[in-house]
């Protein structure tokens, strides 16, 4: 992939996740979503830190706390390990591409 936003797709049965490096402490990944949403009372409780940046598009993150998040191109939000959060809306309108970095502490 020479280019993070080259062949994007405009619709997708779910998010399409590409590796982009990995090693054994840390994983760089594209994600990109088209309106794709976290099932009805699903969270990631994941065992890594998550940095994660929205670079085109538009998205909303709920964490179990209740706070929710807005995200525009530019945005970034460190997720620490284990703190519950879901995908609650990304827009239909066009892909909204993320690049998340997982790493342990």
């Amino acid at each position: 992939m020479p280019n993070l936003f080259a062949n994007l797709p405009t619709a997708l049965p779910e998010e399409l996740t590409t590796v982009l490096a990995q090693s054994k402490h840390v994983r760089i990944e594209r994600i990109v979503s088209t309106g794709q949403a976290s099932p009805v009372g699903f969270w990631y409780d994941q065992a890594d830190e998550e940095w994660v940046v929205v670079l085109q598009g538009t998205a909303t993150l709920r964490f179990d706390d209740g706070e929710v998040l807005a995200m525009n191109p530019g945005d970034h939000v460190l997720i620490p390990a284990h703190r519950r959060h879901r995908v609650e809306h990304t827009s239909p309108l066009e892909p909204t591409v993320w690049l998340a970095v997982f790493y342990t502490a």
